[in-house]
């Protein structure tokens, strides 16, 4: 058993998946051996859903039974939106409000044995998050919930249920091909949360929950909300962006959002997606050009060689820019990650559970081990 420290578990291998491949050094990432660019283009998320649960893309009838199966499952308990309310009411940060939200779907269920709950379970959870997490939206915004629409797909369903308007087709195709390229990413540190709770064979709300938790940090899920927050300040400021990053970039503290990655050396591949699609929806759109913001910063990292050494656009660095022209809050960007990201969340935790082994690593102890004890009366 080596003794040799690596923390964050860099270069460990702990599992071996059919899920998804990413090669960090050609910009390459594929979900169950289909590149992300067709997927993105030529696939919807539901496609895409069953992909990732079943390792092939469903025919046409495997297609129609599974987005059936989807729709049934969007509505939520009444107990369920009241919980919503309450959140909203106390003004409760979306991503925490998904979390309490997310654990809450469990009631009532009969699918909290891991052995053999199994799709019913992901697909359930998978059906409802939409549904709670607009509901929490519209109530902080004195709405009521809009039901879900079953004639809707995933991703049309969701704005729906958000704005109550059914959104126009370059809308829907925009927002579907954002959750696909959003849907995996190996073990990234929610995934592998996600995981870790599902190797106890816990159940699949323990495990997404678990999930949700981890992609709320600061480190891994919120920098699209960074990004957009970044470009509405340099707007309202009126400040050319690069002067604006220049003086920013002089605060020791401060690094440029959606820039670099843990696994990329180069630009993200869902970055170059994202970032043709926020042209495009600028192209047709009045007022900031928020795409054009965006790549005068990503211009001025390429003239200071900085994308040659690996700090380059990462999935957030344009992702945000094509949500806000969606109509979609800021503050809810990462919630619509964990949305998305229940797709890989649910999809390794059923495939490490199939042949399970509880993850157990362990720690170097460095405390002391011959401490005397003195009694309380004498400390």
């Amino acid at each position: 058993m080596s003794d040799t420290l690596r923390k964050g578990l860099e270069g460990v291998l702990v599992a071996e998946s059919e899920l998804s491949f990413i090669d960090g050094d050609t910009g390459t990432l594929v979900y169950c051996g289909h590149a992300i660019e067709d997927l993105a283009t030529d696939a919807s998320f539901e496609e895409v859903l069953y992909l990732l649960w079943n390792g092939d893309l469903p025919t046409e009838s495997e297609l129609a039974a599974f987005t059936d199966a989807m729709a049934e499952e969007r509505a939520v308990e009444d107990t369920v939106l009241d919980t919503a309310a309450t959140l909203a009411a106390v003004d409760e940060e979306p991503m925490a409000a998904l979390r309490t939200l997310v654990s809450s779907l469990s009631a009532g269920s009969d699918e909290t044995d891991a052995s053999s709950a199994g799709q019913a379970a992901a697909r359930r959870l998978t059906a409802k998050i939409p549904t709670v997490l607009a509901a929490f939206d519209r109530y902080r915004r004195g709405e009521e919930p809009v039901a879900p629409d079953p004639e809707l797909g995933y991703a049309a369903n969701f704005l729906y249920m958000l704005t109550g308007e059914q959104p126009d087709a370059v809308a829907e195709e925009t927002f579907d091909q954002a959750l696909t390229l959003h849907a995996d990413h190996g073990l990234n540190a929610s995934t592998f949360t996600a995981m870790v709770v599902g190797s106890t064979m816990a159940d699949m709300y323990s495990a997404v929950t678990g999930g949700v938790g981890a992609l709320s940090g600061p480190l891994h899920g919120g920098a699209n909300q960074d990004v957009m927050e970044m470009l509405l300040d340099i707007d309202e400021t009126g400040t050319d962006p690069v002067e604006y990053v220049e003086q920013k970039r002089e605060q020791d503290d401060w690094r440029v959002p959606g820039m670099g990655h843990r696994v990329y050396g180069v630009k993200d591949p869902r970055a170059v997606i994202l970032e043709k699609k926020s042209a495009e929806l600028n192209a047709t759109a009045e007022g900031t050009n928020w795409y054009e913001l965006a790549d005068a910063i990503e211009q001025y990292f390429e003239e200071q060689g900085l994308v040659a050494k690996g700090i380059a656009p990462n999935v957030d660095f344009y992702s945000g820019t094509v949500y806000y022209q969606l109509g979609i809050p800021v503050d809810m960007f990462t919630p619509i990650f964990a949305m998305a990201r229940t797709a890989g969340w649910v999809g390794h935790t059923l495939e490490y559970q199939a042949e399970n082994r509880l993850i157990r690593p362990r720690s170097r102890y460095t405390g002391e081990r011959d401490r005397e004890f003195v009694p309380l009366r004498e400390r």
